[in-house]
């Protein structure tokens, strides 16, 4: 499992000692012109990305901190600057029937948003490190500024667990197919990455529907997690952290992709691999001091994620990154220094 219940050591004790830059989560259109990225400067200790570009503000809603705000999803802002700052979590306190669920469980993980029809969907993980007893839940909104009057999460209960089944129950990510049907997949480890359809207006999951597999490595550690899909000219894009992440220095993380004219697949790799079949082709990888990039979402053609700072003892840092394409497949490049 790639994520963290909570931040060890001096990982902690920096992002506890970090005042307040903000973020904001979401999903853009998907086949938007990559906008101009600023590099993230002020509160960027975000692990787990859910990012929202928008115009003079954008947000990212991120994985909590089990000491901090009793371990809920995080909610950063930004403007035009880049400068982020922290707004908070968005609860005071978890939803009671979480700990009953997940029994131990410190923070809640690896959040997705998604806007439909005036509703703000907020999809989170609820697991224990390296357990395989996890839950995805939903908590709804129609604002994601913590300031608008009528900012408040709902809590819409579980959509799904991985008691009695063969996956792990994290890493949500939300699209929908080219009918409006909306579809999660998730996955870590385990026997890979899953998806699986769901309802509007509830959000839940559809009745009666199961998942299906997207990706799996078919190793005895199936290191592939965090899949997110993205629509784009015509076709589904898969893309998915592999490696292992939450190991600072020692991360070997990466972000790949893969391609289907089906939101269910099968997605294809450039070369042809299934991606069921440990296929993927590289978006972004490691470079020099920039360890373990992943955990990754897209919004208005920027590739948002979390990477390690191998300058700084491999402490985690928000990542943003025009989406670029060629020849029909995405790619990301790291920013050179001015010559």
């Amino acid at each position: 499992m790639s994520r963290f219940p909570r931040l060890a050591g001096a990982v902690a004790a920096a992002l506890l000692a970090v005042a307040a830059p903000a973020a904001l989560a979401g999903c853009a259109p998907a086949s938007a012109p990559a906008a101009a990225v600023v590099e993230p400067t002020g509160d960027v200790f975000v692990h787990d990305p859910a990012y929202v570009h928008g115009g003079a503000e954008s947000y990212i809603y991120s994985t909590g901190n089990g000491g901090l705000g009793d371990g809920n999803i995080q909610i950063r802002r930004a403007g035009t600057d880049g400068v982020w700052e922290y707004l908070g979590e968005v609860w005071e306190a978890k939803p009671a029937w979480l700990s009953e669920r997940i029994p131990g469980v410190q923070n809640l993980w690896a959040p997705e948003l998604y806007e439909h029809d005036g509703t703000w969907y907020l999809y989170y993980s609820a697991s224990t490190f390296g357990s395989n007893v996890s839950l995805i839940a939903l908590a709804t909104n129609t604002a994601l500024d913590p300031d608008d009057p009528e900012y408040e999460w709902v809590d819409r209960g579980e959509v799904i667990a991985s008691e009695g089944t063969d996956f792990n129950a994290i890493d949500p990510g939300i699209v929908e197919d080219a009918d409006g049907t909306p579809w999660l997949s998730f996955g870590s480890f385990s026997s890979g990455l899953k998806i699986v359809q769901l309802e509007w207006p509830t959000g839940l999951r559809a009745d009666g529907e199961e998942p299906t597999a997207i990706a799996d490595r078919g190793l005895v550690e199936n290191a592939i997690e965090a899949p997110f899909i993205l629509p784009h000219d015509g076709a589904f894009y898969l893309f998915a952290s592999r490696g292992f992440c939450c190991k600072g220095v020692d991360s070997t993380y990466e972000i790949i992709v893969g391609r289907s004219s089906s939101v269910t697949g099968p997605y294809l790799d450039a070369d042809g691999g299934a991606l069921t079949e440990d296929g993927g082709t590289v978006v972004l990888s490691a470079d020099g001091d920039r360890i373990g990039p992943g955990g990754q979402s897209v919004s208005g053609g920027v590739l948002a994620f979390h990477w390690y700072d191998g300058a700084a003892d491999g402490m985690f840092r928000l990542g943003l990154l025009p989406l670029l394409w060629e020849d029909g497949w995405p790619r990301a490049e790291w920013p050179r220094p001015a010559a």
